[in-house]
């Protein structure tokens, strides 16, 4: 671990002020990411800045919202009643994420901006354009079984590894951010960034921006949802693939849907082409198979992931059949 300063903040103008003139300053709350990626050489920062001071852990209704605070950490989202009534398949994303002990220490916005896990990026020795811009992507060509068939470009084939982040991106989230120039509120659906030529950059923050929390519109029929995640293992394990999925159900007939897919993009990736699919039409199996091939059309395997495109086709049925019951 390389040497480091490390300052304990009160507020947010504090933490910004910290981090604002310092280029490799990073924010720190409960750590279970980035101090790993400190041990490995992966993340070197000058300065930490622990925000866990900030009075941002409220978890909470606003009206036809749910406000959480970036400093909430996952068991105790997982567990409010008002995330469980109103989505489900949030508080079930939490559960099925890293192991107890972790859930009790990781926040909400940690959760978001974690790096991923990809074998290549985590080792200093290897290609890696993410971690060293211009050193190439050791996944095309490499072991790549755990690596993206969504969202993939000729630099980078990671996978993005928030499980949480799936059903936000389904709900069409907001963030909320704080900097330098004064506070903004960023969709979900265009706060993370394709890798594209520049995978390095994976969201829209720019350096001293401290994301400070998170809100959730209620929508009326999101309290028929799931999350459905299929990995090697059953516990501590991230997804070969996931699925989250809300339905707006009269009879027989899908009047609206919400649609996301975990495990097999480079972000968390919401498919509005199976929503239109869903939208309108019959809840039977033959709709949810017409739906996840419009979900998977123009993913690509890259060798040892060519299984993934078509777990996610199953995943996603399997999802859709489970709330529709």
């Amino acid at each position: 671990m390389n040497p480091f300063r490390y300052a304990r903040v009160d507020s947010a103008p504090a933490a910004i002020a910290a981090a604002l003139y310092e280029d490799r300053a990073q924010f720190v709350a409960g750590g279970t990411n980035i101090l790993d990626l400190m041990k490995i050489y992966v993340e070197q920062p000058s300065l930490l800045v622990d925000i866990n001071r900030l009075p941002i852990s409220k978890v909470e209704r606003r009206g036809d919202l749910v406000h959480i605070g970036a400093l909430a950490r996952m068991s105790d989202v997982a567990a409010n009643d008002a995330v469980r009534q109103a989505f489900p398949m949030v508080a079930i994303a939490l559960e099925q994420s890293a192991s107890p002990q972790l859930r009790n220490m990781a926040s909400m916005g940690g959760n978001l901006l974690q790096r991923t896990r990809c074998a290549y990026f985590r080792d200093p020795a290897t290609p890696c354009n993410k971690r060293a811009p211009g050193s190439g992507c050791g996944a095309i060509g490499g072991e790549n079984r755990m690596e993206a068939v969504l969202g993939t470009s000729e630099h980078c084939i990671a996978t993005h590894a928030s499980d949480v982040a799936v059903p936000l991106m389904a709900l069409n989230a907001v963030v909320h951010v704080a900097g330098p120039l004064g506070d903004r509120d960023v969709s979900l659906s265009d706060f993370y960034r394709l890798p594209a030529t520049t995978p390095h950059i994976e969201t829209v923050l720019a350096h001293g921006e401290l994301l400070t929390g998170i809100s959730v519109p209620a929508l009326p029929y999101a309290s028929r949802s799931t999350y459905l995640k299929v990995r090697d293992r059953a516990q501590y394990e991230f997804a070969l693939a996931s699925a989250a999925v809300a339905l707006d159900l009269a009879g027989g007939t899908i009047r609206q849907a919400r649609v996301a897919l975990g495990g097999v993009a480079t972000i968390p990736w919401r498919s509005r082409e199976a929503e239109r699919v869903l939208a309108g039409a019959l809840a039977t199996r033959a709709t949810f198979e017409r739906a996840a091939e419009a979900a998977l059309l123009g993913a690509r395997g890259y060798g040892k992931n060519d299984f993934k495109i078509a777990l996610a086709k199953r995943t996603l049925v399997r999802a859709l059949e489970m709330v529709a019951t």
